[in-house]
């Protein structure tokens, strides 16, 4: 049994996800949050977490914090397999995202009400959702596909059904309205090699059926924290302008003194020599 577990130290070399440094960020938010972490370590941490790639780099950042070991190698906890083909994030994570069966749910309904599918769930081959005085939400950012192309299938009626889906995905919409309509505007955006199709058919009376592209929200997080860091920086960048600023001024205040007070010496030996000089003529 021993002989089919791989070694940690392989494991470990393993390319971490967004995923992972966003469970790791998220663990030192909470710490910042307790109290656990001052704003210094936390900005430190954070900055390593984005700047790792393997689980062995991700492991030690959280080692001493309540949770620790909430991201480790696939031989230590289960996650979602990691691609080690070279390539952007997107392109390796699109095959993975494909992952066949018959899908975590295959349908929704809202009358009066309403329903949502969203975070890590299976995307059917086809899923059926009805809406009538109501609404509801399919969120396929963080989502995997049980086909390489998915149909969903809305009725709305007085009602309204949202689509999101992530960038790279392509969206075709066959669907009918009658005083109610179907979002085409999402339609004919070239869809990332590998990446899913998301098929919307069905009907829309007195309702609509709309779409969205949003980024996901552990990258939407990440880029958020760039931006934090950034701001951080440039923050940072000004202050020490501005000390440069006040030092170099301070230098010029001295030297115009310095200047000042050799002139003043100057003129002071100067009147000294002629006062000497009359007093030697007197004699």
């Amino acid at each position: 049994m021993t002989d089919d577990l791989p070694d940690l130290p392989a494991a470990a070399d393993l390319r971490a996800s967004d995923a992972d440094r966003e469970r790791v960020s998220e663990q030192l938010r909470d710490a910042l949050a307790e109290g656990r972490l001052d704003m210094e370590e936390f900005e430190e941490r954070l900055d390593a977490t984005y700047k790792a790639r393997t689980y062995g780099e991700l492991a030690p950042i959280t080692r001493d914090l309540p949770g620790a070991g909430a991201v480790a190698p696939p031989a230590v906890v289960p996650q979602p397999p990691v691609s080690l083909v070279k390539g952007s994030a997107a392109d390796a994570s699109w095959p993975e995202r494909i992952v066949g069966g018959d899908g975590s749910s295959t349908w929704g309904v809202a009358i009066m009400s309403g329903f949502e599918r969203k975070g890590r769930w299976t995307v059917p081959a086809r899923f059926d959702c009805f809406a009538f005085w109501g609404g509801g939400e399919l969120d396929l950012r963080d989502a995997y596909f049980a086909e390489r192309e998915v149909v969903i299938n809305c009725v709305a009626i007085m009602g309204g059904i949202n689509v999101i889906v992530p960038p790279g995905v392509e969206v075709v919409v066959r669907g009918i309205g009658i005083m109610g309509g179907f979002d085409h505007s999402e339609e004919g955006v070239p869809g990332e090699p590998g990446a899913p199709r998301v098929v919307l058919t069905g009907f829309a009376f007195w309702g609509g059926v709309g779409v969205e592209r949003k980024v996901p929200k552990a990258e939407r997080q990440r880029l958020k924290e760039a931006r934090r860091q950034e701001r951080l920086e440039r923050r940072e960048a000004r202050r020490e302008l501005h000390a440069s600023h006040r030092d170099h001024t301070h230098e010029m205040r001295e030297a115009h003194r310095e200047a000042m007070g050799q002139v003043r010496d100057a003129l002071r030996d100067r009147r000294d020599a002629e006062r000497e000089r009359r007093r030697g003529r007197g004699n």
